[in-house]
């Protein structure tokens, strides 16, 4: 098992690669130093693998061209969190595929979240993982997820209210509150529609014991059907916001691009 390195202090010479559910894309730059930032989307080719996918981006894309030998992957796979005086090594690999039920071609990751006392422990596919050595030699790999949590883990204690965070992307809804320094709830959910998103939130609102006329519910990324579903939720709980991404990364040029992932910018501008 790996365990991966996340002190990304060489932001300016490191690639990034986001590894989507059906979507890769590669960015570098240091957007807080001089506000650049080169992002180049990839599409998919669904009918082969995400190694062969990135294979091929290798003779097309300018940025993986451009001789970057250190690299930052985050990857859209199954996390499973654990506390970190519970972790144990020899143990992983095991409570991984017996909590997701998947013991295929791929090897098993981990990286720690030190704000949170947590370990994320997820999968990496093998035929990838080989494709990313072949290439790049100063490797750093994180679920997707990591870069999120730890920004809004950072800004979850303005404020008296308890907040409960809904991050959408590519039809996937991930929901996740705080409490003291480790999360209080965290999972995700495959959400098509508006209907099972709200469903699915105010399920967790009530399992949580969250209060509806004091704390607060935070939508952010691609909201299904957006004003539909905040109408419904302002149904049933007072406080429901939708994350202002600009305001959120404190106005910086980059939080305007829409077409970045809000994990991606959560990577360079926290």
């Amino acid at each position: 098992m790996t365990e991966t390195d996340n002190n990304i202090s060489d932001k300016k010479l490191r690639l990034t690669i986001r590894f989507g559910r059906n979507s890769m894309a590669f960015a570098v730059g240091d957007p807080q130093e001089n506000g650049m930032l080169v992002y180049e989307p990839y599409e998919m080719n669904t009918g082969i693998s995400i190694a062969a996918n990135l294979r091929e981006a290798f003779k097309v894309s300018e940025l993986l061209q451009s001789g970057y030998k250190r690299l930052l992957a985050e990857l859209d796979t199954p996390v499973m969190l654990m506390p970190v005086d519970e972790f144990r090594t020899q143990d992983i690999e095991t409570l991984y595929h017996h909590t997701y039920h998947r013991q295929g071609n791929e090897e098993i990751l981990s990286s720690v979240l030190p704000d949170l006392n947590a370990v994320a422990v997820f999968a990496i596919n093998k035929d990838l993982k080989l494709v990313i050595d072949d290439h790049f030699k100063d490797i750093r790999i994180q679920p997707l997820m990591q870069s999120v949590w730890t920004h809004l883990y950072r800004r979850s204690f303005a404020g008296p209210r308890r907040k409960l965070y809904a991050y959408f992307h590519e039809k996937r809804m991930e929901v996740f509150s705080f409490q003291q320094n480790r999360f209080r709830f965290c999972n995700s959910y495959d959400v098509a529609q508006a209907h099972d998103a709200l469903y699915y939130l105010l399920y967790i609102w009530k399992l949580t014991g969250m209060d509806t006329d004091k704390d607060e519910l935070y939508l952010i990324g691609d909201i299904p059907d957006q004003e539909r579903l905040v109408g419904n939720i302002k149904q049933h709980l007072k406080f429901c916001r939708i994350v202002n991404q600009e305001v959120d990364f404190n106005n910086v040029q980059l939080a305007r691009r829409m077409e970045i992932p809000y994990d991606m910018k959560a990577i360079y501008l926290e």
